[in-house]
């Protein structure tokens, strides 16, 4: 993202959405990135409505690809957003200071975002004066720097049996220092929406991280769905949690410690899984996603060992999906616009999930199925005049449209993306 050109203008649009921006606020210096949040509607980046994509954890500060180019460059450059650092408990001090101002500097030069995890400052005692005051040097070095992003709040927090009352002193923190960039904190896929909800209170971006390719299949679920769809499970879940009232994100599945420990058998999700993981989640209202386990020893081959990242998995399942959601493709706008106050039905069953999108003429329809039989599913409500519609990354293929109604094939786990062109005369 590029850094803002008119801090009059990004005011104006802070005040407005009423995010992180206390009365009398002054305008920010040019060079800072300014991330916003909607009420469960897209990420504004730079005042740019943004369907952020992550990964957790990144190739090392200096890596290349096994191609020579710089590692962090090239993911800046195939539309990734930005990846997490993190700083496990009890480790933080000059050492990982300096890496973390390395990984700094070199996202600021590639123009890759980071976002900074430190656990020993994410749950702090009101009382603890010391680490308060190294939090506020934390925060007030690293605010102004172009590619910081969010900052990431205690990681799974309910399933750690933190307090949500701990968590007030990081939240209150950060934001009395930098309006600028939102805290993101991330539930395990264990306990209720209930048991989540005193959380929402000291977050601006919830997440569910859920890693169903094991063997035996699902066993990171903590509810009765073993199978992918309970991605689409935690998605709904989450939203509920913080009330439809701040956006979410789903963290996906590249390699986790469930499939990487000793005793375990390896066990990566397919092209097939993870297109049906991702869209599942984007059509249960995800914001934004962000994809775990690159950077697990265990999952790396050879070559890959070498590079500190999983690029065989990257280039043979994940690349094809996000080249999908490039900012540079027809999908784009459909996940950076609002859902849509069409009225779309379906005679599908309940194994069927769509969402529905409009973006400058176009009207689009992401639809999935969960498990169950291979059906055929009707879709009723588009506007008169539409006669064909397009099946996006399914090239040549069309459905055809006749008073407002299309029907195709759902199979499990298939997805289809649909794309109409609005007729000039329809409403």
């Amino acid at each position: 993202m590029s850094p803002l050109k008119n801090a009059s203008l990004m005011l104006g649009l802070m005040l407005s959405s009423g995010c992180f921006v206390a009365a009398g606020a002054q305008a920010f210096p040019a060079h800072v990135t300014d991330v916003q949040t909607q009420p469960d509607g897209p990420f504004l980046v730079d005042g740019a409505p943004t369907f952020p994509i992550g990964i957790t954890g990144g190739p090392p500060t200096g890596a290349a690809t096994p191609w020579g180019q710089n590692a962090m460059a090239y993911l800046a450059s195939e539309g990734h957003v930005f990846q997490l650092w993190y700083c496990p408990r009890h480790t933080w001090g000059p050492e990982k200071e300096a890496e973390l101002d390395a990984l700094v500097q070199e996202a600021d030069k590639e123009g890759l975002h980071i976002v900074i995890s430190i656990d020993d400052l994410q749950h702090i005692k009101s009382g603890d004066t010391a680490h308060i005051a190294e939090l506020k040097r934390v925060v007030e070095k690293y605010r102004d720097h172009p590619s910081i992003f969010f900052w990431k709040g205690a990681d799974e927090p309910q399933w750690g049996k933190i307090p949500p009352q701990d968590l007030s002193t990081y939240y209150d923190t950060v934001h009395a220092l930098d309006p600028h960039h939102p805290i993101w904190i991330t539930q395990a896929p264990r306990g209720t929406v209930a048991d989540w909800k005193p959380y929402s209170k000291y977050l601006d971006i919830g997440a569910v991280d859920i890693y169903p390719i094991s063997y035996p299949p699902g066993t990171h679920s903590g509810i009765a769905n073993k199978d992918l769809s309970v991605v689409g499970d935690y998605a709904r879940r989450i939203r509920e949690a913080v009330d439809f009232r701040k956006p979410t994100m789903m963290i996906l599945q590249i390699c986790w410690s469930g499939v990487a420990k000793p005793g375990k058998t390896l066990r990566f999700p397919t092209y097939a899984d993870e297109r049906y993981m991702t869209y599942q989640a984007i059509i249960d209202g995800a914001r934004g996603l962000v994809y775990f386990g690159g950077n697990v020893k265990a999952g790396l081959n050879t070559r890959d060992a070498a590079y500190g990242w999983n690029w065989t998995f990257y280039h043979n399942v994940l690349k094809p999906v996000l080249d999908q959601l490039s900012p540079k493709g027809p999908l784009y706008p459909a996940l950076i616009a609002p859902a849509s106050k069409l009225k779309i039905t379906s005679d599908g069953d309940k194994a069927m999930e769509y969402a529905v999108r409009e973006a400058g003429e176009y009207i689009y329809i992401l639809a999935s199925r969960r498990e169950g039989p291979t059906v055929q599913v009707s879709f009723s409500g588009l506007p008169q005049g539409i006669e064909d519609g397009e099946v996006l990354f399914e090239s040549p293929r069309h459905v055809k449209v006749v008073d407002g109604k299309f029907t195709d094939w759902f199979a499990p786990h298939d997805v289809h993306v649909y794309r109409f062109r609005r007729p000039m005369h329809a409403k």
